[in-house]
């Protein structure tokens, strides 16, 4: 299996690897990536929502961290989980990053590699082996030596699970083509498939995990805070209507829903990974 792509990131003793999936996965995983922060120390990051399911593996203690809506609770997860959908950000434990590997799940791709319905973990976290019964994983990536090498094994054993799957639905595929690429409306989109736009949001929620309104609105946020982590330097009006907002006011409304920060306050802690905010700022 050969490292389709690779990206690297060295900051602060931290080392980041991403690799794209083998052809094996294309269809249902949009990226595998890999995380070593060693001494990290324990701090509070927020998550922003994208849109993805994931898998989060902690390679370094048995366990992960929920930290409340406030940053303040406490709840620790098993070591393997799996992330739904999320309408708002997560607050995480900067220590679980000492060594930590995920998968990122392409919309419709949880349907397919699990056969579970992807609604079903709406704003939810559960244990990975609730669904995913592969008892020796950690093992497995244990023997790996190198960051690449742990995310080929990662990759292989996802790869055996989806060699016995079907693909994602055909309707749920060409809705997300129309969206994200085409640019169509939920009413557009339906009609040009040729479904209703009840049926169409039924299916979407089941297989992508979220309805086709908040999806877009999730990727239409991810618009925003790429282009703010790139730094650009746009006018807010005209970055908000670059991004597909009516007005600068419903784009400083779904920035706070889908983050609790105003753009501003992105911009001026802006961390290694678009998605991470320091909690509290």
């Amino acid at each position: 299996m050969m490292v389709v792509a690779c990206s690297f990131v060295a900051a602060q003793a931290m080392v980041y690897f991403e690799k794209a999936p083998s052809p094996a996965l294309r269809f249902w995983v949009h990226s595998l990536w890999y995380c070593h922060a060693p001494n990290m120390p324990s701090g509070r990051e927020r998550v922003l929502p994208s849109g993805y399911i994931q898998i989060i593996l902690n390679l370094s203690r048995e366990y992960l961290t929920d930290c409340g809506k406030d940053g303040t609770a406490y709840e620790k997860y098993s070591r393997g989980i799996l992330v739904g959908v999320r309408d708002r950000y997560q607050v995480v434990d900067r220590a679980d990053m000492e060594e930590t590997a995920g998968v990122v799940i392409r919309p419709g791709g949880f349907t397919g590699l699990f056969r579970e319905r992807a609604d079903l973990l709406y704003q939810k976290v559960i244990a990975l082996d609730d669904i995913w019964n592969e008892p020796r994983i950690f093992e497995y990536l244990a023997k790996a030596r190198t960051p690449i090498q742990k995310l080929m094994c990662l990759d292989k054993l996802l790869a055996g699970l989806a060699g016995k799957k079907s693909r994602q639905s055909e309707i749920t595929d060409h809705a997300l083509y129309l969206l994200r690429v085409k640019h169509l409306s939920i009413a557009e989109c339906a009609r040009s498939i040729g479904v209703s736009e009840r049926w169409l949001s039924q299916i979407f929620r089941e297989q992508v995990g979220a309805s086709p309104k908040l999806w877009t609105r999730i990727r239409r946020f991810q618009t925003v805070t790429r282009a703010l982590h790139a730094g650009l330097d746009i006018p807010w009006v005209e970055l908000a209507l670059d991004c597909g907002y009516y007005d600068q006011s419903h784009f400083a409304n779904d920035f706070r829903a889908f983050s609790g920060l105003d753009a501003s306050a992105y911009s001026k802690h802006l961390n290694q990974w678009q998605n991470h905010v320091t909690f509290g700022c």
